[in-house]
């Protein structure tokens, strides 16, 4: 199931505009808050599809019913662009567990790259809830490689919530073809195009160096 935020109008749109504005991007210290405010919205409408159940809360002058929820839910990214989104996350699901991946893009000379998983700091994701954020799904490699490397080496999640910033349509269609069928992806908009370089257009550019400045 797809999700995208920004086809019904909320503050959301707000983030989303400062974070593509050339002149806002300038402020790295507001872009991060900024995806971290996205994550924190996209963590609120999330929290409505998980599963529920009721809890006896004691108050100074009774009891109340509240309902709490069960999913055992871990939370992912990759590493580095994906930390403030991941932060907005966790600012909403507070108590839950941690995973992180390193991976990146190997180029080859013919300007084709495949998808290299470096390091994985997480806990036991068997019969768990993982909701795997990554700011930006430009090719869906990314992705899926990280997927299959968490399932490979903590175990396979009973469910699994995919929350990207931008997707590009190509991203979407290949998160689609090649993540599990039960798969829910959570996207804040979906752009058209994808440049040589795999780029989403108009996208924001490279949201780790906009983050975390440019790295070598």
């Amino acid at each position: 199931m797809i999700h995208i935020l920004n086809k019904q109008n909320s503050i959301l749109n707000k983030f989303l505009a400062q974070i593509r504005d050339k002149q806002i991007q300038q402020d790295s210290m507001r872009f991060r808050r900024n995806i971290e405010r996205i994550g924190e919205i996209m963590a609120y409408e999330i929290s409505k599809t998980l599963d529920y159940k009721p809890q006896m809360v004691e108050t100074p002058l009774g009891e109340a019913q509240v309902e709490m929820i069960e999913d055992k839910v871990v939370l992912a990214t990759v590493l580095r662009a994906g930390l403030p989104l991941h932060h907005g996350f966790l600012n909403y699901f507070d108590d839950a567990q941690n995973a992180f991946v390193s991976a990146y893009r190997h180029h080859s000379k013919s300007n084709e790259f495949k998808i290299v998983v470096e390091y994985i700091s997480s806990c036991d994701l068997e019969g768990k809830t993982l909701i795997l954020v990554d700011p930006m799904l430009a090719t869906g490699a990314s992705l899926v490689k990280t997927y299959e490397a968490l399932c490979e080496r903590c175990g396979r999640p009973a469910r699994t919530i995919v929350a990207s910033v931008i997707a590009s349509e190509q991203g979407v269609d290949y998160a689609v073809n090649n993540m599990p069928k039960s798969t829910s992806l959570w996207v804040g908009a979906v752009d058209s195009e994808l440049t040589s370089k795999c780029y989403i257009v108009p996208g924001i550019g490279d949201a780790g160096d906009l983050c975390f400045g440019k790295k070598l």
